[in-house]
């Protein structure tokens, strides 16, 4: 029977999953998913194929099932999902998933092997990792904090190096944040889900702040990305060898991009190892979807700002603290023993990391030393450097602040005794701190330190041609001190610079210093000079081959004897001290009885001293080659003609030197054979008469040199003795000079040291104050955000982060990029109103949850009286929001029962003035309340209440808070008729108002009246 593609893509792809599993996905994607004809999953070969790590919290379904809807259905790579989830109950995720998607999808099952076109859920209650493409699972940790995401991400960093891809969705907290830096130190790709069209960004924002991510994007674009560069050749390279066909621009398009980076960061990449750097450039071009280095080098060129980007990316500024803790145990189990036990009395233990990084490895050299030494940490001085050539890593350095994952690899105990809890971060404690020293640093052209007790230097050299760890080792070895200690990493040895170090751990490469007499060349920016000499075309040259030969003395001494038939010489300097012996020299040179020397003149053979010194000296004179040829030297008792030539040559400190080179001279027909007896002075007058003819001249000019010499000589000793005299009266002057600067150092020495103390008076006053704002701001209940002049978040309190929606990296944001949890679109409208205004805003707002707050900008005010900001706080109206409403509510509610009621009533204040009065007593007096209200009683109705009888009951009230009763009273206004009213009066206490108020109830009895008066006639 023959199947389907789709059948047959299920059938393959599912290798090492529980058949359950298998079935169940395939029986549920075919009842949601219908057969897509003759598409089916292109298979890679081998393990070529990328691995997608996926990390997701709160709010992360959602995200991940947009990811898989939108996901190619022929993408040729493997996706793992990590979420956190409740360890208590069985997780359906996987089945969730699946009606998604019609890529298969299976719950993890340990030991199943990643298959490309598949997705894997890890089960709850779990930890995962990978190793060789094979997912493992391990049992929750109940010890250590659970960070699922980071420790799958990093194994799958070290599992798929470049091939890794990682993935942060929504959720809350930090975690994913240190594995996608680990998968970026790999040469990986990253993404995160963009905070606006996450649910949570809390973890995006983290993986942000981490500097290690390289795309933020909704689930939807992060799908399409995925689907792009999964078919790039980049991520199906299997060696360490870079993609030759993106970098087929030739070696002229790369120099030119590292001429760009040199200018853009000062720094030389040509001597880094150029695997590494090409597979950084291949990456960078696959980011920006570019395909080859012409065009990259264009884009650059078009993008000036993405030329510190690919620098950032060069330099691999990744690593975490406690790195191999079987390395840190060696250190302290014997390095450290070994450097306390022989450190001097008084003397600090120096220890310099280079390439720090961001300063985990130095912390946790300090904080490995401090547990070392014990109860003798307060009496032993310490001094570590930490260094980097990169200057954003310096400065995160230099802060300590790192998120809560590092729980990860620091111990508990460690957390506690190193390490304070700020804001949901780690910060490194001050006393740690202030042991470190952080600096910018370049091995390769900046001078190096001195005296160090250790080095660690681990995982840098891996990154440096041959040549540059060559000079980098060299710098170490001046560096340490004898006896001194050097770590490299795993990966790293010090090579043909062997014989300068023993070693001490050769699993963990320790080595110790041996003293050498060796000199070595640490002239500061040696080989940036030796570069720009070279110019862009040998840069280029070396580039393209595997390893250059190094243009220096030796090799040019090499070429010149190479091109003379390789004579034998020396190379001897201005001294004529012999450098280095070319060739057999044993027929010319032999050592002169006494003290061992190297001077060439003392070693010269009988008859050619003299000859030597003159051709020297004359060469030395003109700066020019001199030959000397037929001189005749004792060799063995016997007369040999040699030819002498000396050559002048520079160093590569531009020091003169010499190169002396013998030739011997054949003999000629005529002359005798070796072995017989010189002839006689009657055998051959002629000749005899021109060898002495010959000595004679030499010997004249060896003399008069000689005198030359003695003359110059005399000449020099009395300008010297002229120079040295007037020297003197210089040196008396200026030690009289001395004597007066001496006082004004002193002078100034004590100024100096006043100021000192009020700067550590100031420095201590700076510090308390600081803690004092500290844990003012620990401690205040209401949110208060403070804002720079450009709008940047500068600081905020613990309350403001929750209510604001706002997480430690924000620092330095702008206030317009926050989304905060309560309703002000205009936020930053408003704060920049109020510092270019001065004023102070101030609004109620709501929140998500409905609930009411009072929000007030202010500007922020400099104590010289200048805005350099502002201040917002946030205070939770919203107890008293309801309570208004209430009372509002329960007054309008009583005002309508006094309303209904057909008695007038009126409220008077303590000076009787007419507070309120009801509907009734308009109706009855028909007066409106323009003539009513703020009115004395007195004045109502034109005077109608104006008795004295009245006024004392009112005044008698008030003194004695007695009311009165059926007080009697006549209106005869004119406005109405003639009415008889009983007046009723009570004090009554004020909620809203300072004192009392008194009731005044009006009752109308003018009926009353009437019908008595009508009586009593009759009666």
């Amino acid at each position: 029977m023959k199947r389907s593609p789709r059948s047959r893509r299920l059938a393959t792809g599912n290798r090492g999953a529980p058949p359950s599993a298998i079935n169940k996905a395939t029986r549920e994607q075919s009842a949601t998913f219908p057969a897509r004809g003759n598409v089916a999953v292109p298979q890679p070969s081998g393990d070529t194929f990328p691995i997608v790590g996926i990390g997701a919290s709160a709010g992360g379904l959602e995200a991940f099932s947009e990811l898989l809807a939108h996901l190619s259905f022929d993408a040729a790579m493997a996706f793992v999902l990590v979420q956190h989830l409740d360890p208590k109950y069985p997780s359906i995720l996987s089945e969730i998933l699946s009606r998604t998607t019609p890529i298969p999808v299976i719950e993890v099952q340990h030991g199943v092997r990643i298959e490309p076109g598949h997705v894997y859920v890890m089960p709850p209650n779990t930890s995962m990792t990978i190793a060789e493409g094979v997912l493992n699972l391990a049992p929750r940790p109940d010890d250590r904090p659970h960070m699922p995401i980071d420790r799958f991400l990093r194994s799958l960093a070290e599992d798929s190096k470049s091939r890794a891809i990682g993935v942060i969705l929504s959720g809350s907290a930090s975690d994913g944040a240190l594995g996608l830096k680990a998968i970026k130190a790999e040469g990986g790709i990253t993404f995160a889900e963009a905070p606006q069209s996450a649910k949570f960004d809390g973890m995006p924002r983290s993986a942000m702040a981490s500097g290690a991510v390289d795309f933020v994007l909704p689930p939807k674009a992060i799908a399409q990305e995925l689907t792009r560069i999964g078919r790039h050749p980049y991520l199906g390279e299997t060696g360490v060898a870079p993609p030759s066909e993106p970098l087929a621009g030739g070696p002229e398009t790369l120099a030119h991009i590292f001429g760009m980076l040199r200018e853009k960061s000062g720094l030389d990449f040509t001597l880094y190892r150029q695997t590494t750097i090409r597979r950084r450039i291949a990456r960078r071009m696959l980011i920006h979807g570019v395909g080859t280095l012409d065009a990259y080098r264009r884009y650059l060129e078009e993008h000036p700002s993405q030329v510190q980007a690919l620098s950032h990316d060069l330099l691999v500024n990744v690593t975490r603290f406690f790195r191999d803790a079987d390395a840190f145990r060696i250190l302290q189990r014997s390095i450290f023993p070994s450097i306390i036990k022989q450190r001097p009395a008084n003397a600090p233990i120096r220890i310099w990391a280079p390439g720090c990084a961001t300063g985990e490895e130095a912390y946790s050299l300090a904080i490995e030393l401090l547990e070392s030494l014990g109860d003798e940490t307060a009496t032993v001085p310490i001094q570590l450097f930490g260094t980097d050539v990169s200057e954003t890593a310096i400065v995160k350095a230099r802060a300590g602040i790192y998120p809560e994952n590092i729980e990860l690899d620091v111990p508990e105990a460690r957390l506690r005794r190193f390490f304070v809890k700020l804001d949901g971060q780690y910060q490194v404690r001050k006393t740690v701190r202030e042991l470190c020293v952080f600096a910018k640093h370049n091995l390769a052209t900046d001078p190096p330190f001195s005296k160090m007790d250790l080095i660690v230097c681990r995982n840098v050299l891996i990154y440096l041609e041959a040549e540059l760890q060559r000079r980098v080792l060299s710098v170490f070895h001046y560096a340490l001190k004898t006896p001194g200690f050097l770590m490299l990493g795993v990966s790293e040895t010090v090579g043909s610079l062997a014989d300068l170090f023993s070693v001490v751990d050769k699993k963990y490469k320790v080595y110790a210093k041996r003293p050498t007499s060796r000199r070595f060349d640490l002239g500061v920016g040696s080989l940036d000079r030796r570069t720009a000499r070279t110019g862009t075309g040998t840069a280029a040259k070396r580039l393209g081959e595997a390893g250059g030969a190094r243009s220096d003395l030796l090799q040019e001494v090499d070429r010149l004897l190479l091109s003379k038939y390789a004579p034998a010489g020396v190379l001897v300097n201005e001294a004529a001290e012999i450098l280095q012996f070319r060739g057999h020299t044993s027929p010319f040179l032999e050592p002169a009885p006494g003290a061992a020397s190297l001077n060439l003149l003392k070693m010269a053979r009988e008859g050619l001293l003299m000859e030597l010194r003159v051709a020297i000296d004359k060469a030395r004179k003109q700066n020019a080659p001199v030959r000397r040829e037929k001189l005749s030297i004792k060799q063995n008792g016997r007369l040999a003609q040699v030819t002498l030539q000396i050559l002048p040559m520079s160093g590569p400190a531009r020091e003169r030197n010499y190169l002396v080179l013998f030739e011997r001279v054949a003999p000629s027909r005529e002359p005798r054979a070796l072995g017989r007896r010189i002839p006689s002075v009657t055998a051959h007058p002629r000749r005899h008469s021109e060898n002495l003819r010959h000595e004679l001249t030499a010997t004249k000019e060896f003399l008069q040199s000689i005198i030359e010499e003695r003359e110059a000589a005399n000449q020099e000793l009395q300008a010297a003795n002229e120079e040295l005299l007037s020297s003197n009266e210089e040196l008396q002057s200026t030690n009289e000079e001395l004597e007066t600067a001496k006082e004004e150092l002193q002078s100034v020495n004590e100024e100096l040291t006043t100021v000192n103390e009020e700067q550590q008076h100031r420095n201590a006053e700076l510090s308390q104050l600081n803690n004092d704002l500290n844990n003012l701001f620990a401690g205040v209940t209401i949110p208060i955000v403070m804002l720079a002049s450009d709008g940047r978040i500068r600081r905020f309190t613990p309350m403001a982060a929750k209510a604001l929606n706002l997480i430690p990296a924000d620092l330095g944001r702008p206030i317009g990029d926050i989304r905060p949890n309560v309703d002000v679109s205009d936020l930053e409208q408003v704060c920049k109103h109020v510092i270019d205004a001065a004023t102070v805003v101030e609004r109620e707002v709501r929140d998500r949850d409905g609930r009411w707050h009072s929000l007030r900008v202010r500007p922020y005010t400099t104590a010289d009286n200048q805005i350099d900001g502002a201040v917002i706080t946030l205070e939770d109206i919203n107890a008293l929001k309801s309570s208004v409403e209430h009372v509002t509510a329960a007054r309008e509610h009583a005002e309508t029962i006094v309303d209904s009621v057909p008695v007038p009533l009126v409220l008077l204040d303590t000076d009787l003035r007419v507070t309120w009065a009801s509907r009734s007593f308009y109706e009855t007096f028909e007066l409106a309340p323009e003539e009513t209200i703020n009115r004395f009683v007195y004045e109502m109705g034109n005077g109608r209440w104006s008795l004295p009888a009245l006024r004392r009951a009112l005044t008698d009230l008030l003194e004695k808070n007695v009311g009165f009763h059926e007080f009697e009273v006549e209106d005869d206004s004119a406005r109405v008729e003639a009415k008889t009213m009983l007046l009723n009066a009570r004090p009554m206490r004020s909620e809203q108002k300072v004192g009392r108020l008194i009731l005044l109830a009006i009752d109308d009895i003018t009926a009353r009246k009437k019908a008595e008066r009508q009586r009593r006639p009759s009666e």
